[in-house]
């Protein structure tokens, strides 16, 4: 699961990582949500643990034996420390640091033995209302286990046989012939919890691996698969706060195809979709790896780069209008040639807002195309102050805007 600040860790041992593994299909940011909701919100945490916790207290208030003492006294150490760890794992996640996942798997399997023991030690006492309020609280945990966890059916598995386990052994060796069904009752227990873990774990991929899909398309272009002008403006609003707490500064490029229109005119909208497509590959060549880059509709495309000065942001975008510029084959045999005309605008130079740097850029791609097109254009501090004014004069949103035709 990602969050502004990071992303929870896969586990480490193998042990662990066996547990927790849900197939070789899944991608690596589902496997992280689901680690995510083996960690849970403290307040969920600390509903379940104080029930366990004062369950074993009250147990162990009603009969002071040795054994039911130790297993309060193991409860609340157990639980104090998963809450440590917990908080723990929140925090690194705010710094940008490796959870302890390996410990909270670890220590959530020693709650659900404690569990267990507790259970085998009420029915131990001979005290029959204690036992039975042992054995419901376990049971009532054993189907919380189930059910939060189930984004490891393995893991949750586990912890329950590791609850229900010592039980079993325990009555077998008792000698009670009443408690004999439990016996048969238990693993068939363990059977259904553990396989409606598996089966919830299947849909809960599904339903995220769906999710991820239609969030995709939300975000990206169908033809180029470059962001589209949603995904984007999503996008720069993220790293306009990054840039903000990190005194970074970024360049957009704004570009518009010259001459584009007359290969859909010729050749067909097939043939303009190929070159499309020629030219999304072409700017991800032209600028440098991990920038964002969009198609904002029509011949219209955006890039954002990070870390780039005013001359180096030229540089880069005669670059993109050299790449642009090189003939496309249309079907293999027609060559073609088509322009680009590029507006840059910086931040925070030009804006610290989307709709400010967009005006800004869109602004600076006009006076590129007023200059000849197939050109390069830096705004400048007038292009950027009257383009600020005119947002500010009519409240247009450039997000929605078209940039000026070819």
């Amino acid at each position: 699961m990602r969050s502004d600040a990071g992303r929870y860790s896969l586990p480490r041992w193998r042990v662990m990582q066996w547990l927790t593994d849900v197939g070789p299909d899944v991608p690596a940011d589902i496997r992280a949500a689901l680690i995510a909701q083996l960690f849970g919100a403290v307040p969920i945490f600390a509903g379940g643990a104080i029930n366990s916790v004062a369950i074993a207290a009250i147990i162990a208030y009603r009969q002071q034996t040795a054994p039911l003492i130790a297993w309060f006294v193991l409860e609340l150490l157990i639980c104090l420390a998963r809450l440590a760890i917990l908080l723990a794992a929140h925090r690194a996640i705010r710094l940008h640091r490796p959870t302890p996942t390996d410990l909270h798997l670890l220590f959530s399997m020693a709650w659900s033995l404690s569990l267990g023991l507790g259970a085998m030690a009420s029915i131990a006492s001979g005290d029959w209302l204690v036992a039975m309020l042992a054995c419901m609280s376990t049971a009532a945990m054993i189907g919380g286990i189930c059910f939060r966890n189930f984004g490891a059916p393995r893991f949750a598995g586990l912890m329950i046989l590791i609850s229900l386990g010592p039980l079993v052994l325990y009555i077998a060796l008792l000698g009670e012939p009443v408690l004999y069904i439990m016996i048969y009752q238990i693993p068939m227990y363990l059977a259904a919890m553990t396989g409606a873990a598996f089966r919830l774990n299947r849909m809960l991929i599904t339903t995220m691996q769906a999710e991820r899909e239609n969030s995709r398309r939300a975000h990206h272009d169908a033809l180029t698969g470059l962001l589209n002008r949603a995904g984007f403006v999503d996008g720069l609003e993220a790293k306009l706060a990054q840039s903000i707490r990190k005194n970074r500064s970024f360049a957009l490029f704004f570009s518009d195809l010259d001459a584009f229109k007359p290969i859909n005119d010729t050749f067909g909208h097939a043939a303009g979709d190929q070159v499309l497509k020629v030219v999304a590959e072409r700017l991800r060549k032209a600028v440098p790896e991990g920038a964002a880059i969009a198609r904002m509709g029509g011949d219209e495309f955006v890039a954002l780069v990070d870390g780039v000065t005013a001359d180096q942001a030229l540089a880069m975008g005669q670059r993109i209008v050299d790449e642009i510029a090189a003939p496309y084959q249309i079907d293999g045999e027609t060559p073609v040639t088509i322009g680009a005309s590029v507006g840059i605008a910086l931040a925070p130079d030009h804006g610290s807002q989307v709709d400010e740097l967009l005006v800004v850029a869109d602004r600076a791609l006009y006076e590129a195309k007023s200059d000849g097109k197939s050109r390069c254009c830096l705004a400048g501090l007038d292009i950027g102050l009257t383009a600020l004014r005119r947002l500010q004069h009519s409240g247009r949103r450039p997000a929605n805007a078209t940039s000026v035709a070819a």
